[in-house]
């Protein structure tokens, strides 16, 4: 395989994964671009992302522009990028879960443009959560699609793609960890076509285009007026995070697992009812007379726990309205 001379643009674990592939496969990273540190966790402690701490251990130069728009906001930033970017004379930039939008003239720079590893099976999700939004909208597949990257959102041209089922046990934590493995050796595969040009960029499909929104917090609290299947399809797809969830008597109940339940309400229950409370699950009604049996619950402050540990040390009856 021709060794080529790269950049790379990511942030996550997801783009991690993918950068230790192109290094493990004897490319020469020359630069990385990744998002700014910022504050995480409980402390709110400033941390690196997972794909500069990467870069930092093999030595790769590390930038972190708030912006690459030369004419935005942080101009000094994005000149400083154009500069690095032009020094280097990269063949290819590899771009996966980045974060910005890249402008033209970095679409422009690399001899053989920009290559997106993007987590979908594109033009199906395009956007910012393509993971999240096909388990939520009860896809049965998805995949990875390496893309010769354009100015459009996620528009451009398909030059290899990878499909897997969603099972229906599936999280956004289990999609992604097999998705990260299939994008980091499609792009090894995609950068070698396309070096020897025997793959080029196929237009994606007209028909099927729909756009993956970014996770907003608001969305993670359960609406107990949807039907059973949509409710546990959102807990699988917000696991880990934002991690969907309920609220008792001002207690904040983050739901990590539950399932759909063959038992039914009938017009007396309202959506959010607690109908029955066991060491197997606690059962709640939802819209459209069905109902879901929530499995494994955690108290804010507490852990993960399942339910017959989890009722040992919180009370929660039959009649209890989850939700108010």
């Amino acid at each position: 395989m021709q060794r080529l001379r790269l950049v790379f643009a990511g942030t996550p674990p997801f783009a991690a994964q993918a950068l230790a592939g192109l290094c493990n496969a004897g490319h020469e990273v020359t630069l990385v671009w990744t998002q700014p540190d910022r504050p995480a966790g409980r402390g709110m402690r400033t941390i690196a992302s997972p794909v500069k701490e990467f870069a930092q251990r093999q030595g790769i130069d590390v930038q972190q522009p708030r912006s690459l728009r030369l004419d935005g906001k942080f101009p000094d930033d994005a000149r400083a990028a154009q500069t690095a970017l032009q020094r280097v004379q990269a063949d290819a930039m590899v771009v996966a879960a980045y974060g910005l939008i890249l402008p033209q003239w970095v679409l422009d720079t690399p001899r053989l443009g920009c290559l997106n590893i993007h987590a979908s099976l594109l033009p199906r999700w395009r956007g910012a959560a393509p993971i999240q939004r096909a388990i939520e909208a009860g896809d049965t597949q998805t995949g990875v699609t390496i893309m010769q990257m354009d100015a459009g959102l996620d528009t451009g041209g398909i030059l290899l793609a990878g499909s897997i089922p969603i099972d229906a046990q599936d999280t956004a934590q289990t999609v992604h960890d097999r998705l990260a493995d299939i994008g980091a050796g499609l792009v090894l595969q995609a950068l070698h076509g396309v070096a020897s040009g025997k793959i080029v960029p196929t237009p994606q499909p007209t028909d099927g285009v729909c756009y993956a929104a970014k996770i907003d917090k608001h969305e993670a609290q359960i609406d107990w007026t949807l039907d059973a299947p949509a409710i546990c399809r959102k807990v699988r797809a917000f696991q880990p995070a934002p991690g969907a969830h309920t609220t008792y008597a001002d207690t904040v109940l983050k739901v990590w697992k539950a399932e759909a339940t063959q038992r039914g309400h009938g017009e007396g229950a309202c959506c959010g009812a607690v109908l029955d409370v066991g060491e197997q699950g606690i059962v709640v009604a939802a819209g459209n007379g069905t109902a879901v049996q929530l499995l494994e619950v955690q108290r804010a402050g507490g852990k993960r726990l399942l339910l017959a540990e989890f009722l040992r040390g919180y009370t929660l009856r039959s009649g209890s309205v989850l939700g108010t």
